[in-house]
């Protein structure tokens, strides 16, 4: 990975596997306890608010405007999640539209900060964040593939919540071609927008909700996702991690990198796309209404994983 990034050790590697471990662990004991979601998600991000007000703690990302509104929207994303998994309200059919908004939201905001960066930031900058970016074309090219990610959602009106014990929120649509888009996309963004911290607010994180789906829990990835990027972005407002030694470990900044992985996240999600059209022409269905992929495997074992 030294084309993408510079200062990798075996400490700063066997940091990073520890980064993501603590955030799978911290996602699964959140999944399966209701009372422990709550103390996580509702008590601590207001504890860890009036520790940055009051200057206990604090990170430089706190600076700048998007890492709040990530928070907030993160943070929304589970406290709507949690109420489709843990009262009546998930039986209503209208409740599916609330997944589909905030994800669509999420995107949008980073689309919008794509759009920014490639409009302020000709030149390598140190951003209000402390975050050092550059913009160009891959900005615009990535800012193309978020679009594509909002376009692609589709059987949002399949959304249900598994019979089982942790009561796990499912998109069974979500299918993996889906979520490996979505992440790429981020990835890329990440790359682009908050370049310092990518290593960690981007493929660690999106390594550990990916890790979740396949691993732990199937058709549960947008609930992993918002939980583990929520607890992150509480964590990275809080503490100045990077300045850890395990952790110093920043882009490489060659126009050449941010350039091949913006039109690897536009490539796949165009294909992503085209696969949508395809289905949608050839069985006729709404992607707006309709379950698009309830052909495939994915799909199939994603019902019978969760008892639907």
């Amino acid at each position: 990975m030294g084309f993408l990034y510079e200062g990798l050790s075996i400490s700063s590697f066997l940091g990073f596997v520890a980064f993501i471990g603590v955030f799978l662990f911290l996602n699964e004991i959140t999944r399966k306890s209701k009372i422990v979601s709550i103390v996580a998600f509702c008590v601590l991000p207001v504890v860890l608010a009036v520790g940055v007000y009051l200057g206990i703690l604090g990170s430089p990302t706190g600076k700048n405007w998007f890492p709040w509104v990530k928070v907030v929207s993160a943070l929304a994303g589970v406290y709507g999640f949690m109420l489709i998994r843990f009262t009546k309200l998930g039986e209503k059919r209208f409740a599916a539209l609330f997944p589909v908004t905030i994800l669509s939201l999420n995107i949008a905001e980073a689309v919008y900060r794509e759009f920014e960066v490639f409009a302020t930031y000709k030149t390598l900058t140190v951003d209000a964040g402390g975050v050092m970016v550059l913009g160009g074309m891959w900005n615009i090219l990535n800012a193309i593939a978020g679009i594509l990610c909002i376009l692609t959602l589709t059987g949002f009106g399949g959304i249900r919540v598994s019979k089982d014990q942790s009561r796990d929120m499912i998109w069974p649509d979500m299918t993996w071609m889906y979520i490996i888009g979505y992440t790429l996309w981020n990835y890329a963004y990440v790359y682009n927008c908050i370049s310092t911290r990518s290593m960690y607010a981007g493929l660690g994180i999106l390594l550990a909700a990916i890790i979740a789906e396949f691993i732990f829990k199937r058709g549960a990835w947008l609930q992993h996702r918002a939980q583990i990027l929520s607890l992150y972005a509480m964590f990275s407002l809080s503490v100045d991690f990077q300045s850890v030694s395990y952790f110093q470990v920043f882009p490489t900044y060659k126009e050449s990198m941010l350039m091949s992985i913006s039109v690897l996240s536009l490539v796949f999600n165009i294909g992503v796309f085209l696969y949508m059209m395809y289905v949608v022409v050839k069985y006729k269905k709404n992607p707006l209404k309709d379950e698009i992929n309830t052909n495939t495997e994915y799909y199939k074992k994603t019902l019978a994983t969760n008892n639907l």
